[in-house]
């Protein structure tokens, strides 16, 4: 048999080079994540806020949110942070509210049990709830990148215990190795995804449901910039340049909007403010150009 040196470079070069771009999007999505970070604190527990665990009376509304990257819970510069302080400031009580990094799947399921009450002698992963808790909550998540990854993620750990959620918000939804970040469970009600198509970091395009008898996908919205959002200048100029579309998404004001109507839309009247998201509506066309 004679070998031919010429195909079998080409066919290693093929190859090397899908490995390098697969292994620059995934180097690119941690760096341009960490690259507006500031020194955070060496504590690496997960922000969280509301009704405690121990608390007698679990709330009723839960939020729970992931940011993406390697971005720490605690930092400062990220819409998402800032939309969990906003929040908690118009609910003391009655409304729980945690952060995590996206990594942190399995403890942000431990804190939602613990929230809702979970009996500790089922153990956590095959945690049992009291009838009349499991249906009265409202659980919303919510992430951005490899967070909304992780929404769908924690959906199906939730499936398995036997708890829905009402809401799950995906903002240019970027999988992990090995993860499905398209297909919604059906323990689900709604779903919302926004992405962008630009760069090498951009979002998944589509989500169904697996079931949509018991899922309604609110819509797959594409968002477009013709220039950069003013907010993004405060970000590193190493993330807006190495994944400028994923980062224009991120700091975009008018997505955070969207997200934080959608949420107030499942939550009580604020203490302070009361907010009237009715206007409030989707846009029909699965379609947005940004100027």
């Amino acid at each position: 048999m004679e070998f031919n040196s010429t195909k079998f470079s080409s066919a290693n070069l093929a190859i090397c080079a899908r490995v390098l771009i697969c292994t620059c999007a995934v180097a690119l999505l941690g760096y341009t994540a960490s690259a507006d970070s500031e020194t955070s604190s060496s504590d690496t527990s997960s922000a969280s806020s509301g009704v405690s665990p121990t608390s007698p009376t679990a709330p009723l509304f839960i939020v729970v949110g992931f940011l993406g990257g390697f971005v720490p819970h605690n930092e400062p510069h990220h819409p998402e942070v800032q939309l969990i302080r906003d929040l908690r400031q118009e609910y003391p009580k009655d409304v729980y509210f945690g952060l995590f990094e996206n990594r942190k799947v399995g403890e942000a399921y431990k804190t939602i049990l613990n929230q809702l009450g979970a009996k500790e002698d089922a153990g956590l992963e095959n945690a049992t709830l009291s009838s009349e808790k499991n249906p009265r909550a409202h659980i919303v998540l919510f992430g951005h990148s490899w967070g909304a990854s992780a929404v769908v993620a924690l959906s199906r750990k939730l499936e398995r215990a036997g708890i829905p959620v009402t809401l799950t918000i995906q903002i240019d939804s970027v999988a992990k190795p090995f993860q499905n970040d398209w297909l919604i469970p059906p323990n689900v009600f709604q779903a919302v995804n926004f992405y962008q198509t630009h760069g090498l970091i951009h979002g998944r395009r589509k989500i169904v449901p697996a079931d949509p008898v018991r899922t309604t996908i609110l819509g797959n919205f594409l968002w477009e910039y013709k220039g950069e959002p003013a907010e993004c200048h405060g970000f590193s100029w190493r993330g807006r340049l190495l994944g400028k579309g994923h980062t224009e998404i991120e700091c975009d004001r008018e997505i955070w909007w969207r997200v934080e109507t959608l949420l107030r839309r499942d939550l009580p009247t604020p203490v302070h403010l009361q907010t009237d998201p009715g206007d409030f509506r989707l846009p029909e066309d699965q379609s947005r150009a940004k100027d």
